[in-house]
């Protein structure tokens, strides 16, 4: 792809620092009355049609059956298992804290990308930010194991997997074929993903559940902000994964849980003791080891 623009990549990055940041929040005040899966799969359906058609009125290619294929599998990964399950775990789970355990992407990424077959042992500092990292984790969740902190494990848990799909999907991304137009590549993956969140919500029965009469203003400003300015964030996220490097792109890694936790505490009525913040600043610290190699 040809140079992007300097005001170009600010813009990118202020998208995936700061609203990504916002939306753990935004997604709690959502999940608090409509259920996860389906806030989830309507917000990337309606993502993913206003990026297709906006490619396609500018003369993006057509995609091929294998284009869908691909996308659909990309967007389950990142839309459906990172973003879905983050969702769901969000109706027991802080905000802020559900950031911290995203920001394992990087971790993840490098795991991934060393196990593979004739995958790169990474440099000993980049080890070391892993192992400090799974270890501010570990540290952060070990009271509630004991039943000292009300942390949700089963929670947490789901977000540590989802932060491993969302890597998966973010290392599929990069790789694999897909319509060389970033909207309309982002458009396909929201649609696969939503769909796949969508067929979730079916079979757990959201539907029926869902009272639309009884959604507070609060719950629709979430879905809506979550629908627009989301989307538009993991647009760019997809984006800066080419016209960057991937390790610049994994910067909103540790950006984001402090924008989370601040918001969080300031707006949502979320604890954030010593513990909490000791612990945050392992993991951040952590992953900048991580994500500066690049």
């Amino acid at each position: 792809m040809s140079r992007p623009s300097r005001l170009a990549l600010v813009l990118a990055f202020a998208a995936v620092y700061l609203i990504w940041g916002s939306t753990y929040l935004a997604t709690r005040f959502g999940v608090a009355a409509i259920p996860p899966f389906l806030l989830a799969g309507v917000r990337f359906i309606l993502g993913g049609v206003a990026f297709t058609a906006w490619a396609w009125t500018h003369d993006a290619e057509r995609p091929t059956v294998r284009d869908w294929a691909t996308t659909a599998g990309i967007g389950a990964l990142m839309a459906a298992g990172g973003n879905g399950l983050v969702s769901h775990a969000l109706q027991t789970v802080q905000s802020g804290l559900g950031a911290l355990l995203v920001a394992l992407v990087p971790l993840w990424v490098v795991l991934i990308d060393w196990l593979r077959p004739m995958g790169r042992r990474p440099p000993q500092r980049v080890t070391v930010g892993i192992l400090l990292g799974f270890g501010g984790v570990a540290l952060l969740l070990a009271p509630s194991a004991v039943g000292a902190r009300q942390i949700d494990l089963a929670g947490a848990s789901t977000i540590i997997v989802a932060s491993f799909l969302w890597a998966s999907g973010s290392i599929c991304s990069r790789h694999a074929q897909q319509p060389r137009s970033q909207a309309l590549s982002s458009g396909m993956q929201m649609l696969g993903g939503g769909g796949v969140l969508l067929v979730l919500s079916a079979l757990a029965g959201e539907f029926r559940q869902m009272d639309w009469v009884g959604v507070p203003a609060g719950a629709w400003g979430a879905w809506l902000y979550l629908t627009v300015f989301g989307s538009i964030a993991y647009g760019s996220y997809l984006w800066l994964l080419k016209a960057s490097t991937p390790g610049k792109a994994a910067t909103y890694a540790y950006v984001n849980p402090v924008i989370a936790l601040l918001l969080g505490y300031l707006l949502g009525d979320e604890t954030l003791s010593l513990w909490m913040m000791g612990c945050s600043t392992i993991v951040v610290t952590a992953v900048l080891l991580v994500v500066s190699r690049s």
